[in-house]
């Protein structure tokens, strides 16, 4: 594990009993952890399995349900603007996803303007026009320096769009914006997905040496360096029988279907035996067209029976259930 205690800049993490649970379950749960500043803090674990959630929690940008965490002295959830004035968020999908139709100058410079903007001091707003580019430049060189993207080397320099990014440099890019506002806690997820074996090492080595500048990194992987602090998702998903979720280890086994009986029609309520013995016993053509008609059927039984006795009256076509019990009994006896 990379530390750097002595630095002042870096946020301790520490997490006790930390759990987060939504519509349809746990995220996470039991997540317990202390994390020195300057650490490099590896959050492994399938897809799935809540890494992006603990680590949007930690950095304040989701709510927790249950335990607690100190960020840099700061208790969550109590205190989440503070804990989001401190970090910042390297590529998270869906939430600090880059543009990939701006260029690479633009997102920089945007950045840089939103920094001065939200987090300027009163004596930087009192420099003039030409100072306060300068020192707007600075800070991105700082940025891009720590963050190992040289923009020379891109295909158009600063005006290469993000679309044309390989993704390690993506990677780069990302963690320069996030540390243009110079915080205590950096965030990051997918930090090794869609990379080579040699882009992957150059990823963690990126990150270690942010993590020895003095800055906590937390960084979602599918595996963890062996000298990272490793936190994994994947015990903690599904400690609550009741909760169900796209995991599905607590779901409800489903109920046997009742067998169909014949001649009913799928999705029907089970037919009596009664009916079903009084059924088999009807000598009406299974194949016959007035079959499908109830009233057809009847009108066929009823003709039969006249055929057969010439004492049977119309009677027996009363469609009450005490007619249609007395034309089968003169059939029979026939």
């Amino acid at each position: 594990m990379t530390t750097n205690p002595d630095n002042p800049d870096g946020a301790a993490v520490i997490a006790d009993g930390f759990g987060l649970k939504g519509p349809r379950g746990w995220a996470f749960r039991g997540i317990t952890f202390e994390a020195a500043p300057g650490s490099l803090v590896a959050i492994e674990g399938p897809s799935g399995s809540g890494r992006t959630c603990l680590l949007l929690a930690l950095s304040g940008r989701m709510k927790p349900t249950e335990g607690h965490a100190d960020v840099a002295g700061l208790r969550l959830p109590r205190k989440m603007a503070a804990v989001r004035r401190l970090s910042a968020l390297g590529p998270v999908p869906g939430v600090s996803d880059l543009d990939p139709a701006l260029t690479v100058a633009e997102h920089l410079r945007e950045r840089a303007l939103l920094q001065r903007r939200f987090d300027g001091s009163l004596k930087m707003l009192l420099r003039s026009p030409a100072e306060r580019r300068a020192a707007a430049r600075a800070r991105i060189d700082t940025a891009l320096a720590a963050a190992g993207l040289d923009l020379d080397s891109l295909e158009k320099g600063e005006r290469t769009s993000v679309r044309d990014l390989e993704r390690l440099e993506a990677l780069r890019l990302s963690v320069a914006l996030a540390l243009i506002g110079r915080p205590r806690l950096l965030a990051l997820d997918d930090t090794d997905l869609k990379l080579s074996d040699a882009d992957r090492e150059k990823a963690w080595a990126l990150l270690r040496s942010v993590a020895a500048s003095g800055v906590t990194v937390l960084a979602v992987c599918s595996e963890a360096p062996r000298d990272a602090l490793r936190i994994s998702t994947t015990a903690t998903t599904a400690q609550d029988p009741a909760s169900s979720g796209p995991r599905g280890k607590h779901a409800r086994p489903e109920q046997p279907v009742p067998p169909v009986q014949p001649g009913q029609p799928a999705g029907a309520d089970t037919v009596p035996t009664t009916l079903t013995k009084v059924a088999s016993e009807d000598d009406t053509p299974k194949n016959s067209q007035t079959s499908k008609n109830p009233k057809s059927s009847q009108n066929s039984r009823s003709e039969k029976n006249d055929a057969d006795d010439p004492s049977t009256t119309n009677d027996t076509n009363d469609t009450t259930g005490k007619g249609k019990t007395d034309a089968l009994a003169e059939a029979c006896r026939a």
